[in-house]
């Protein structure tokens, strides 16, 4: 059989095969609440290994989109308590994707209508957060200007996060990610490009790598290392990440420390088809050498890339995200042969209902 479909342990919880649905963004949340459409769109995909779930912020303050559901009230948790007992009727598993998007936000989403935080007080330029215009209407918006978080704030991001964790693990996650991929709040820490910070969270490496390190500490405390996954770009550019200097070590730093570390894995973005220039040569096998732990992978994987991957030992789960949105069951479409239907983009985040979210069929033949 296939390597992709062989099952497969992943810190004692046992996986049905190799393929993990990608955490993808879909703002269909009304309230920032999931929905019955939400656990059907869950329940739909529950053929993947595993799934991590879209991006649930861990607070107001976290959210850059709107209709996302997050984890930081008793309601949305019983939302996600109906999505997970229908992904484990299935026989799936799934972890909750923790999110604080940083400064990737919009003063209309935030307490009060503040700024959003960041490291810095700087403003990435060409990034848009799903927010409302001054007019009201919901869309695409430029990104405000953010406030730096002033050092005492830093633990109290941290809390926010460590209760999101329990939440998901009370409303019957099998574990969580924490998200800090694609230029969101943490990778903001870690940029040295941007991080221009003087105290203990900005500087040298060790410095860039705190908040990460510190929130990863305290969510694996809350609810065991085996439970914990965390998810990283390397090289990634999304909202303006711009290159610095000691990029290569920064990410070798970051493999060395999470190898460190009692983790259920860690899960590489990689931006290739989102526009990033390519990773450098040779970095993919040095994480892996310095991280031999549960390595995940996404970044435009077909089953005959996913399984070369496998294969050599480069990874040992393949996130597949878009193919999963108009098959939903695209795991046994791979096993058996049958043929992808394409997504259509323009149905990818918000918009009316069912359309492009829970109406592309299973495969039915012909």
């Amino acid at each position: 059989m296939s390597l992709l479909f062989q099952p497969y342990d992943l810190a004692g919880l046992p996986l049905s095969n190799r393929v993990v649905m990608a955490p993808m963004t879909r703002a269909r949340a009304p309230e920032d609440v999931p929905d019955d459409l939400t656990v059907l769109y869950y329940r739909q995909r529950a053929g993947a290994g595993l799934i991590v779930s879209e991006g649930a912020p861990v607070s107001i303050e976290g959210r850059g989109y709107l209709y996302n559901p997050g984890l930081y009230n008793a309601r949305q948790a019983e939302g996600w308590r109906r999505v997970t007992d229908a992904v484990h009727a299935e026989g799936g598993k799934i972890f909750a994707q923790l999110w604080h998007v940083g400064r990737v936000s919009h003063t209309s989403l935030q307490p009060d209508g503040g700024a959003p935080v960041g490291p810095t007080n700087g403003r990435a330029p060409t990034a848009k957060a799903f927010a409302y215009d001054a007019a009201g209407n919901a869309g695409l918006v430029s990104v405000s200007t953010p406030r730096a978080l002033a050092t005492d704030e830093m633990p109290r991001i941290t809390r926010d996060f460590v209760r999101a964790a329990r939440l998901a693990i009370d409303a019957g996650f099998d574990g969580v990610e924490l998200h800090g991929a694609n230029g969101y709040l943490f990778e903001q820490f870690i940029n040295g490009a941007l991080n221009d910070r003087t105290d203990r969270y900005g500087g040298p490496i060790e410095n860039r790598l705190r908040f990460l390190l510190e929130t990863l500490d305290a969510i694996a405390a809350e609810i065991g290392g085996h439970r914990t996954g965390v998810r990283i770009s390397p090289f990634g550019r999304l909202f303006d990440m711009m290159p610095y200097a000691d990029e290569a070590a920064t990410w070798m730093a970051v493999a060395a420390s999470f190898q460190a570390r009692d983790l259920a894995y860690v899960h590489l973005s990689d931006q290739l088809t989102l526009g990033a220039e390519k990773i450098p040569d040779g970095f993919g096998a040095s994480f892996r050498k310095a991280y031999t732990g549960t390595l995940i992978a996404a970044g435009g994987f077909t089953q005959e890339t996913g399984e070369r991957a496998l294969e050599a030992g480069d990874l040992d789960l393949i996130a597949i995200g878009r193919p999963f949105i108009s098959n939903p069951d695209l795991v046994e479409r791979m096993k058996n042969g049958w043929p992808l239907v394409p997504a259509d983009p323009a149905t990818f985040y918000g918009g009316g209902g069912a359309t492009g979210y829970t109406d592309y069929p299973p495969y039915q033949g012909g």
